[in-house]
Formats: C-alpha cells, sequence, structure tokens
C-alpha cells in the first residue's frame, strides 16, 4: 500500500515539474521604453447626460404607479357594468359591489403611494 501512495505521489512530482517551463533567456541589451498605457475608456450615459438613481427609479416608479392605476379604473368600470348587468341577481350584485369596493380601496392606496414616493424623492432631492 505505501508502495503505491509513494509510486503516485513520485509520478505526480515529476510531471508536475517536467511541465514547468523555465527559461533563462537573456535580455537583448536595448532599452526600450515601455508602451505607454491604453486611454481610459469613456462610455456614454445611456438614460441621459444629467439622469440620477434616484431621478431613474422614481420615474420607473412613476410609470409603474401609472399603469396600475389606469388597471384599478378598468377594474372599477368592470364592477360598475357587472353590478347594472346584473338584472336582480344578488350574486352577481354583491360581485359587482365587491368589484366596486376593492377597486376604490386600490385606488386610495395607489393615490397615497404615488403621495409618499413623490414626497420621499423630493426630499432626497432627485
Amino acid at each position: 500500500m505505501f508502495k503505491k501512495i509513494f509510486v503516485v505521489f513520485l509520478f505526480l512530482f515529476l510531471s508536475f515539474f517536467s511541465f514547468l517551463n523555465i527559461s533563462l533567456a537573456q535580455t537583448s541589451g536595448t532599452n526600450t521604453p515601455p508602451p505607454p498605457p491604453p486611454p481610459p475608456v469613456r462610455l456614454a450615459n445611456p438614460l441621459g447626460a444629467g439622469a440620477t438613481a434616484q431621478g431613474v427609479i422614481g420615474s420607473v416608479i412613476d410609470k409603474v404607479l401609472g399603469v396600475v392605476g389606469a388597471l384599478a379604473l378598468i377594474m372599477f368600470i368592470y364592477g360598475g357594468i357587472t353590478w347594472m348587468t346584473a338584472m336582480g341577481n344578488d350574486q352577481q350584485i354583491t360581485k359587482g359591489k365587491n368589484i366596486l369596493m376593492w377597486s376604490a380601496l386600490g385606488l386610495i392606496v395607489i393615490f397615497s403611494s404615488y403621495a409618499l414616493v413623490k414626497f420621499v424623492l423630493q426630499a432626497i432631492g432627485a
């Protein structure tokens, strides 16, 4: 067993040193200056010249809240149509009322979150 471990270790040790490329080349004696460093990379801001992180985040939040507000308005209209076309069916009337109630609550949440986001973004200077 010891012989096998020793042979494997010896094989790995010798194969490691056989693959080393030791070069003892001498320099030519000419002192050439090193090449100049490459110029720094300059990338244009894809969001515009004056775009900041706060401004971009605020813009995204404004757009998302606008879309969510439009969806809440669509649900408000759908709830009203459901209630109007119920024709005395108590389940449809309840369904329409619930859609209207939750849509109104959603609009309140959306408007309050919009006001809160505007306040925070103005406070941090975006």
